[in-house]
């Protein structure tokens, strides 16, 4: 059974490379031409390969890790929900499959805030964790019901490039902690606070277009 784990481990790895060069290639490249679409197709395939193998993984005997199951779905709905948002540059209503993915997201959130409000009271290790991704999950899940009722006409842009950069930081993050096996708690947070102020920055560009 291990050598079986450690092959999908290998796969997941493979796949998790694929998605970092793809990742930061779609960032570079001039937005929405043909190049960065197929790349971008190919940063969606990867990513969600590499991490749909992660997840049953984080919940095998020896292996088990709450924490990267949660990241797993977090990275997962950030890919989907990226790529559902240039759906919305035609079509006016949310649909069922938006509300799902959002509400399934929105309530793994509030469980993680929940198991890190218990962990830093019992002063179990790494807590914050739980707290910080859970609060920021939570409020870009929030944030999607309200672009859902109501947003203005470039908005879907700034959902698509703010949940893809999202994603190819989640792929950073995860080279810096299993690839260079950096796992302190800097290298958890620091490439998500990179990203969300370089978030910022395209969301402010895209306000004077």
């Amino acid at each position: 059974m291990e050598q079986v784990v450690k092959i999908f481990i290998y796969i997941h790895a493979f796949f998790g490379g694929i998605s970092l060069i793809t990742g930061i290639a779609s960032i570079l490249l001039k937005k929405g031409n043909s190049q960065h679409k197929k790349i971008g197709k190919l940063f969606t395939f990867a990513m969600l390969v590499s991490t749909l193998i992660s997840i049953p993984i984080s919940c095998l005997p020896n292996h088990e890790n709450p924490f990267l199951f949660l990241i797993g779905l977090f990275t997962i709905y950030l890919v989907l929900t990226g790529n559902r948002a240039l759906t919305f540059k035609t079509k006016e209503k949310a649909e069922r499959k938006d509300i799902i993915i959002s509400g399934i997201m929105l309530v793994f959130s509030i469980i993680a805030l929940f198991i890190g409000v218990y962990g830093y009271t019992q002063g179990i290790e790494n807590s914050i964790l739980y707290l910080f991704f859970g609060s920021f999950s939570l409020y870009t899940t929030i944030k999607d019901f309200i672009f859902y009722k109501k947003r203005t006409p470039n908005d879907w842009l700034k959902n698509h490039i703010g949940k893809m950069i999202g994603a190819t930081i989640a792929s950073i993050t995860a080279f810096i902690v299993a690839g260079l096996e950096i796992g302190s708690l800097i290298s958890w947070i620091l490439p998500s606070i990179i990203g969300t102020i370089y978030i910022y920055y395209w969301k402010m560009r895209l306000k004077k277009m």
